[in-house]
């Protein structure tokens, strides 16, 4: 059996403050560097040993994995940690840097709601989570990731709300039509163990 487990950021400065972030490159907030810190503490706790990390080419996600680490003991994992575009955070577009509330109020809840939720419609300028999937996430999962978990290997990937629901697409573990119930949280790490490359058991660790 081995282990891929995906691993939300912390807390950032845009979250806090509810803005569309997307590919901006913001901080976490104190709160999200505490979120990191527990989620390797319960990584730990976990005893699970990983061969690799992926991380996405935004700070927010690599000081999460950074933070996590550490905590976890596995600084050693740092050298060889591998960052790529592919992982980073749906494009919100013209939506990026705006708060959301004052987003609804402009454009009305049920667009903003189609815009932030719907699988195949993006919002102005921006992806919706099918181009994620497809463009982005499933080609680099199935040439680099993938490969690594077939060989046994157990693998952390710290990136993006979006990004790691488009895995759960990927996996099979949700479907375009039950991805909205499903909610990554901040800090919060998602278990899959597996055999023979299928997926035995889900869990998150808290």
């Amino acid at each position: 059996m081995n282990y891929l487990v995906l691993l939300r950021h912390g807390q950032s400065e845009w979250n806090l403050a509810n803005r569309f972030t997307g590919f901006t490159d913001v901080e976490l907030t104190d709160e999200g560097r505490e979120e990191a810190v527990n989620a390797g503490k319960l990584l730990k706790d976990a005893d699970i040993e990983f061969d690799q990390v992926f991380t996405s080419t935004l700070k927010r996600a690599n000081d999460t994995a950074e933070l996590a680490l550490k905590e976890a003991g596995r600084e050693d994992l740092f050298q060889n940690m591998i960052y790529h575009d592919d992982l980073r955070e749906r494009d919100y577009g013209d939506l990026t840097g705006l708060n959301k509330d004052e987003t609804r109020e402009k454009y009305g809840d049920e667009q903003v709601h189609i815009w932030r939720r719907s699988y195949d419609i993006p919002p102005p300028g921006g992806e919706c989570l099918q181009d994620v999937v497809e463009k982005r996430v499933r080609p680099y999962y199935e040439a680099h990731i993938k490969p690594m978990l077939d060989e046994g290997k157990n693998i952390l990937m710290a990136a993006h709300g979006n990004s790691l629901r488009a895995m759960l697409i990927i996996l099979g573990a949700e479907t375009p039509k039950t991805i909205n119930a499903a909610e990554m949280e901040t800090g919060v790490p998602v278990v899959f163990e597996l055999e023979n490359g299928q997926i035995k058991k889900r869990y998150s660790l808290k």
